[in-house]
């Protein structure tokens, strides 16, 4: 069964979707009208869609991939109706996100033992705000939760961090301002160890000159995790503002390249026309999604869900 056929009459499992891709969607347009007003499917159409996508900032490359992979099927399955793209365009969608895989978006969590998460991102993406959410989440959960303020150089980030652990009744191991960023994690990964934390989250710098102080700092962090810890980190989470667009997929590639990202948390999804970087930093850097920002409220930060997302940009299909 297509993908399409799976989502028609369903309700989407998170319906917080709807409303937080609804900027997104109307740079899309209404699609289902766009493909009823057309008599036939041809190059015009083709570019149409090439221009609409590339609005929605899926990226060029993914877009042009993605539209070139709608011609394969017109032609295989001799369409000519354009309605028919309707569950085209859905199906491949999907296939652009999962790749033929299953693709984990919870986060690794190892049951009885520390789980470290390193958060990595440039300044001003929501880093900090994204651990204090996380942080309640867990705290929900019956974890017992220290947030690590890592990021010792950017002016008030120390303390922001300190104001959501208090908001979000968790632990913090803070030093003062230019302290080496490694020996704030050395001492929160030993008192994780002495006082049996589940979950430790890194709060880590945005602001490096070049690639390589960046690799050489994010290096030493993990060697210092990894020393105490052979386990951890769990997770390095890119964190990225979608509303950055195409500069957010600068970041993903920058990171990617500095160190070993496993996931990508967006940001601000909810104020963007540019949801349809989903798809681009999945298809261009093979890195899965793992949560949206769809608000400010302290419970806005939800699990990706690849269902949701696409019932959310084109509900009027099914």
């Amino acid at each position: 069964m297509s993908f399409f056929r799976r989502l028609f009459g369903r309700k989407p499992k998170n319906d917080k979707y709807e409303m937080g891709l609804h900027k997104t969607k109307e740079r899309l347009g209404n699609l289902k009208e766009i493909l009823a007003q057309k008599t036939k499917i041809d190059e015009d159409l083709f570019m149409e869609l090439e221009d609409i996508f590339i609005q929605a900032d899926m990226g060029v490359e993914t877009v042009l991939y993605f539209v070139n992979e709608l011609r394969k099927e017109v032609d295989n399955k001799k369409l000519t109706n354009p309605e028919e793209l309707a569950e085209i365009i859905v199906d491949k969608m999907f296939e652009i996100y999962l790749k033929g895989e299953i693709v984990q978006t919870d986060l690794n969590y190892d049951e009885g033992e520390i789980n470290v998460y390193l958060f990595v991102g440039v300044n001003g993406v929501g880093k900090t705000t994204t651990i204090g959410k996380l942080a309640k989440a867990f705290k929900d959960e019956g974890r017992k939760v220290l947030l690590v303020a890592g990021d010792t150089f950017r002016a008030g980030a120390i303390e922001q961090l300190d104001i959501w652990a208090k908001r979000s009744k968790t632990d913090i191991v803070k030093k003062e301002a230019g302290t080496d960023p490694s020996s704030v994690i050395h001492d929160a990964i030993v008192k994780a160890k002495q006082e049996k934390y589940d979950v430790v989250l890194v709060d880590t710098a945005g602001r490096l000159q070049t690639k390589t102080n960046l690799m050489n700092e994010l290096a030493k962090m993990h060697r210092v995790i990894e020393k105490n810890l052979p386990n951890a980190p769990q997770e390095t989470l890119l964190v990225v503002d979608a509303t950055t667009g195409q500069n957010g997929m600068q970041q993903a590639k920058i990171f990617k390249e500095a160190t070993n990202v496993t996931g990508v948390i967006l940001t601000k999804l909810d104020g963007t026309a540019k949801g349809g970087i989903v798809l681009a930093i999945r298809h261009e850097y093979d890195i899965p999604i793992k949560y949206v920002g769809l608000g400010e409220k302290i419970d806005d930060l939800v699990l990706f869900d690849i269902e949701s997302y696409i019932y959310g940009l084109f509900k009027e299909f099914f």
